[in-house]
Parts: C-alpha cells; structure tokens; sequence
C-alpha cells in the first residue's frame, strides 16, 4: 500500500461543528492521514460540504434567502472550525462546485444506461396550499413503528428507522402545517435489490471492516435490501439529466458520496495529478455511527453498479454525549467547536476526545474529566517528564545532552522500550485503534518518570555522575521519540518539543522515533509545555452550559399529583430476547408477582438478554401499552438516560411498590 485516499463525511451545511463531530469523524481521520505520511506512504485527505437537501432549502425558505447563500455561510463556519482544529485536509470542497455537478450527472447517467436506474410511477405527498409535492424532510408525523412523534419522512429519531413519508401517521407540512394529499408522481429507483449478494459477501469477507460497522450492516441486508428512490420534486438540488425529468433533482444521497470523487477531482486539476490511482489503492472512508447504512450498503452498490473498486474499510466512530446527556443543538446542550478553541489549545481538545473511550464506543464529555486528564495526564506526567528532562539538561550540562557512559538494566530496558515503540503504536494506527496508540504514547512517558526519580539525577550528577549522564541521554531520546509519534495525536505540541530539543526543521518521519540524538547536542531553551488548568476555569464553563439545562428543567417542572399518578414497582425479568430489525431494542417478560407483563425497552447496546435474566428492576406499570417494531409493551423499565444502567430495588421483593 505506497497510497492512501482518506476521506471524512461531508460536514452537512446547516450548522457549525460541534465536539462530537470532531470525536467522531475528523479527529481521527486526521491522526490516520498524518500518520500514513509520516510513514513515508503518499496520502490524498479529502472532504467537503454537503450543499443541497431539504433542511437547507427549508432553512433558506424561513430566511427568504437562496439555498446556496445559506450553503456557503456555514461552508465558512465549518472550514473555519476544522483549521482550528488542524485537520490537514489536502483538499476540501463544496458540493455546489460546478465540477461535482458534472461529475455526479455524468454518475447519475451512466447507472441509468446500465438498467440500474428505472422509472416509476409512485403515490406520494402533495401541499395544496404551498402547491408543491413534499420531499420526505418536508413532512412531519408519528411513526408507524414505535408511534413516537415528530418523525420525519425519511427517518425516526426514537427508534432509528428509515421511513417513507407516506408511512407516517397523520402527516402534516412542516411549512405550512396543513395536512397533505396523496398524488401520484414519476421518480427514479435505483435497484439496491441487484447487489444485495455482492454487498454482503463484501462486508463479510473484508477482514478491515470494524464489527460496529460490519454488525449493523448485516442486520439491514439479512433483513432484505429495497430499492432505493433516487430523485426528489424540488428545485435546490443538481438535475436529473434526462429528458421529461424536469423539476426533479438527484436525491442527496444518491451525489453527496461523489463530493470524495469530486474533491478529489478539484485537488487534481489544482496539483496537475491523477487521483485514481489513490482510490485504486484503497479508500479509507471515516464516518459517524449514524451513516453506518448509507457507507456501507448504498454507496458499495453505487459503486458496483458504476464499475468502480469498492472502499477498503469504513471506520464509524460512535457518539459523545456532554455531562452524561445527549447533546442537543435546538437546546443548546452543546458545545460548539469554535467556542472551546478560542479559550483551549486545540492540542488539549484532540488529546481528550481521543484519550477518553475507544473509536468504537460511545463516550462523554465532561468538564471536571477533561480537567482531570489535562492536568494528570498531560501535565503531570507527559509534561513533568518533558519538563524535568529539558530543565535539568540545561542545569547540570549546560544545556547540551550529555554523553552516556555505563549502561545497566533499568537503562537497557528504558532503550528498549523507547525503540519498540513506534512499531507498537503503528500496529494499534494501522487497525484504526487510536486511543490503544495514545495510551503506548502515554505509558512511555509514565516509564521515563518512574526511571528518572529511580535514578535521582540530582544526587548521582554528583555521587556518581556516569549514571546521572546516562540517565539524561536517555530521557532526551525518549522525549524525541515521543514527539515524533505524538505528531499525529497533538500536531502543534509535538512541534513544540522538537523546537525546545532544537529540531526545528526536522521532517517528522515515523522510523527516526527510534533513532537517538547525537550526545553534545545542544536544546533551545526549556519551558511549559502543558499547564494546569484551574478550578475557577473549569466552574465558568460548567456554570454557562448548565445555564441552559437549569432553564429547561424549570419548564418540566411537574406537580406532587402527577408524580403520585405514576405505580412504580419492583420486577424480575424472567425473559429476554433481541427484537429483529434493530439495534437498540429488547423484548423483556418481567415478573411482578401479582403478573406478568411484556416490555419493550432500549437496552440492546448496553445489555445481553443472557445477562438480564433473574435481574430486578423497576417498572412502571401503568403506562399506556404501546407498539414498538409491532411488539406490544406494557410498561417502562428505568434506567440511566445515556449510559443505560438499569435502577437496582437492591433487596426489595418482587412486586413491592415505590413510594
């Protein structure tokens, strides 16, 4: 593998990013494409803005603005966050480039020359009063799977279904809030049904699949793939390019793909160079955990159908929620990108979001944590070691890294681990394991530590000043090496310690980790690399976010009367199985001595229905049954909001009320 063709999710334009975009998706794809370079392989990152779709067109029509106006304000917003937060793209884009029009046209056509895209005559919904046919995000309603409300036409946020707008209970415009009619329109399918085998003999054999991504895609092809509606009756959008297909545009997840090909495209005609032969070494597309489908069963088919070589893998990187909460942007409970880069280095940011929880689990963010891991992790031990390394080099050797003389085992045995160490983080980078990578980084740092006050190296300069001339040349080295590995991880830090080590200009190459610095080197001066962060900041922080939590709780408020309402009781789950058709979902026979009822609850993530049998929990009984994935449930089991623990009775009996 001499290329890598490295690609983010298209930033959709609507909004600016937030922390768990970063966590998510361009974080780590940053750290694979810096990596790759340094590994001397030839890498082309690429990404841009998702332009066209409906909350786009919906926002621009609330604003009475055009479309690409509003495209091109968050256009700036978005490329301005992720420079702050020096994801190295080599080139990023816009999906409203006249080349991207060209290239997904000419896409959209060879698909329909091929026999995979087809007409059809379809029923759909009609405003009379914006007399205009509804595209899925136009319509709102309840949802015909779990009858959760303000479902959109194309997908369920409670239960996580892809819908079709006509599947909706009592539908209404989401302009206009009248209810719609049922008319009938022709559109354009693209046969999803025809790679149904090669698409799942695809994702089971390719060994780089992550199981988040290759467990989630099989459950929808085992299931049953359908053909795919390809077109949309709206105006904001790139033209089907057929004859008698006017005022239909190419649905957006039928162009938005091609934004990698076309950016890809743009950075060619710029640098006079093929982009091919990158796909053709393998694309590495970084996603988050909500495209899972679309990157892994749509896109391949797209692909297969135009003739193109599938991607290597799809690395999804799962959610970040905030102060054990899911984050919310219409509640702002949320914190924006650009707001914490204006008051944190971006180096401490990237750190965290990827020291807190592997790529492929969800994770939280928060204040007193993100304090906690700067000032023990990076202050007090990578900073301590860097710090007491540098200044003492400087005190007793004026400044120069000493020359080592007699080596025993604790020396031999720092040398070799410094030495290993770029094989075993590349072994963790290669398999998309970026904490693991960080951690060995880590350990290094907690070694040299342990090593340095082993060895004292203010006492033996003067009783035995050959050990403490060892000890110094040793813990240069390991500090070169950590700045090197650490590049990808915390770019402008690592370049921090190469200058104090006075390395400025140095090309960091991967393999050099390990090559030690001639003694008599002379350092630049020592200082800080990673100061505390106070208390007093930290509060600030907590105080303005939990602002807008206090203000939301205020208006939940509820009375002593509606808490009465509500018979909570002691239960034994007695049964336990998954519910076919998603992820989420458990279907539970719960014991309450007096009965046995039947409830359907989101526990699936977090719980193996083995593990939950002869389990108490608590219920609450006198819930109003309801259908979910056409299962009857008749109560609620409680649990914690986002890392679902479910609420131990502790020795209360089976059956006992909660007062």
């Amino acid at each position: 593998m001499n290329k890598v063709f490295i690609t983010c999710a298209l930033p959709y334009a609507n909004g600016p990013c937030h922390l768990g975009h970063l966590r998510s998706t361009y974080i780590p794809a940053d750290i694979y494409a810096r990596y790759n370079r340094m590994k001397g392989r030839e890498v082309l990152f690429v990404c841009a803005t998702d332009e066209h779709g409906t909350p786009i067109a919906v926002k621009a029509e609330n604003e009475g603005k055009p479309p690409v106006e509003i495209a091109g304000r968050y256009y700036e917003m978005i490329k301005s966050d992720l420079d702050a937060c020096h994801i190295s793209f080599d080139n990023f884009s816009r999906t409203t480039d006249p080349l991207h029009y060209q290239i997904a046209q000419n896409f959209f056509l060879d698909l329909y020359q091929k026999g995979f895209i087809y007409e059809e005559t379809i029923e759909q919904l009609y405003c009379s009063e914006c007399d205009r046919f509804l595209p899925d995000r136009y319509v709102e309603g309840s949802c015909p799977q779990c009858q959760a409300e303000g479902a959109r036409g194309d997908h369920c946020e409670s239960c996580g279904r892809h819908l079709d707008p006509l599947e909706l209970l009592n539908p209404t415009c989401l302009i206009c809030d009248s209810k719609p009619q049922v008319r009938e329109s022709k559109h354009y399918f693209f046969k999803l049904t025809h790679f149904q085998k090669q698409v799942q003999e695809w994702i089971e054999s390719n060994p780089e699949l992550p199981a988040n991504v290759r467990n989630y895609a099989l459950q929808w092809v085992k299931e049953g793939l359908k053909d795919w509606i390809l077109t949309r009756d709206m105006e904001w959008g790139i033209p089907v390019p057929l004859e008698g297909a006017e005022g239909k545009i190419i649905y957006v997840w039928g162009e938005a793909f091609l934004g990698y090909i076309s950016s890809a495209a743009q950075w060619a005609r710029k640098e006079g160079k093929a982009w091919e032969p990158y796909w053709d070494d393998g694309a590495v597309h970084f996603i988050g955990k909500d495209i899972i489908y679309h990157h892994s069963i749509f896109w391949p088919s797209l692909l297969l159908g135009y003739g193109c070589k599938l991607p290597r893998t799809i690395v999804a990187g799962e959610y970040l929620s905030l102060e054990g909460l899911k984050m919310s942007t219409s509640k702002n409970w949320v914190i924006w990108a650009s707001e914490f880069m204006k008051k944190f280095d971006y180096n401490l940011l990237r750190y965290y979001l990827v020291a807190n929880a592997p790529l492929t689990r969800d994770t939280d963010f928060s204040w007193d944590d993100f304090q906690r891991r700067v000032n023990d992790e990076l202050a007090d031990i990578l900073g301590n070691f860097l710090h007491r390394t540098f200044s003492f080099t400087h005190r007793f050797y004026g400044g120069k890294i000493p020359q080592p003389e007699k080596w025993n085992d604790t020396d031999r045995a720092l040398e070799e681990q410094l030495k290993a160490l770029p094989e075993r983080v590349s072994g963790h980078l290669d398999n998309y394991h970026f904490r693991e990578g960080l951690r060995e980084i880590i350990g290094l740092a907690k070694a040299g530590n342990k090593y340095f006050n082993d060895h004292e190296p203010w006492k033996t300069v003067k009783s035995n000043p050959q050990e403490a001339a060892t000890c110094l040349y040793l813990c240069n080295q390991a500090a070169k090496a950590m700045a090197i590995l650490l590049f990808p991880y915390l770019p402008g830090k690592a370049q921090d310690i190469m200058d104090i080590l006075n390395l400025d200009g140095y090309e960091f190459n991967w393999d050099d980790a390990a090559q030690f610095i001639p003694a008599e080197h002379e350092l630049a001066p020592a200082k800080p690399l990673f100061p505390k962060i106070d208390d007093e900041v930290i509060e600030k922080e907590k105080e303005a976010l939990y602002e807008n939590l206090e203000e939301k709780e205020v208006m939940d408020l509820i009375s002593i009367e509606d808490f009465a309402r509500m018979d909570l009781r002691v239960g034994m789950i007695t049964g336990a199985e998954t519910v076919k058709g998603s992820e989420n979902l458990l279907k539970l026979l719960v014991d309450l001595k007096y009965k046995h009822i039947q409830v359907v609850a989101g526990l699936a993530k977090k719980y193996q229905p083995a593990e939950l049998i002869n389990q108490k929990v608590i219920v609450l009984v006198n819930l109003k049954p309801a259908k979910l994935f056409g299962i009857k449930s008749e109560g609620m089991v409680l649990a914690t909001q986002d890392s679902l623990n479910l609420l131990n009775p502790g020795n209360a009996e089976v059956g006992e009320g909660i007062k």
